[in-house]
């Protein structure tokens, strides 16, 4: 049976994840509300199938600290933290780096929808591994 402290610790990774999630969304529907604001004068962004497919496994990867927080293992809580930590990371910078030449809005966004929530699950991760 798995722990009630693992699910825990899973659905705060899984909540960085879906503000993740949010965002990209907002920043797309941003874009295409100044495309057509534009009168199509904005250059179109166009991805290849490499982009579309690196986008997917970045943001399909947060996923995966949730999953270590499953397994209970002294290493995969490590593994977890690194890998929520790093994804946490790029996320609120690419966030930010986006947000600050798109909108302010995106910015406020990223703040309170991964970062907040990816510092608690990095904290509460940090917590668990110093108390066992």
């Amino acid at each position: 049976m798995i722990e009630t402290k693992s699910v825990r610790l899973a659905l705060a990774w899984l909540v960085p994840a879906v503000g993740a999630t949010m965002f990209i969304t907002f920043q797309c529907f941003t874009y295409m509300n100044e495309y057509i604001r534009s009168g199509g004068k904005m250059p179109a962004i166009t991805f290849d199938s490499t982009m579309l497919w690196s986008a997917v496994i970045f943001y399909g990867a947060w996923v995966i600290p949730a999953l270590l927080a499953l397994a209970g293992r002294r290493a995969t809580d490590w593994a977890m933290l690194a890998s929520g930590g790093l994804l946490f990371t790029l996320c609120t910078l690419g966030g930010v780096f986006d947000g600050l030449r798109d909108g302010g809005h995106l910015v406020a966004l990223e703040l309170l929808a991964v970062t907040l929530p990816g510092a608690v699950a990095t904290i509460l991760s940090w917590r668990h591994i110093r108390s066992t």
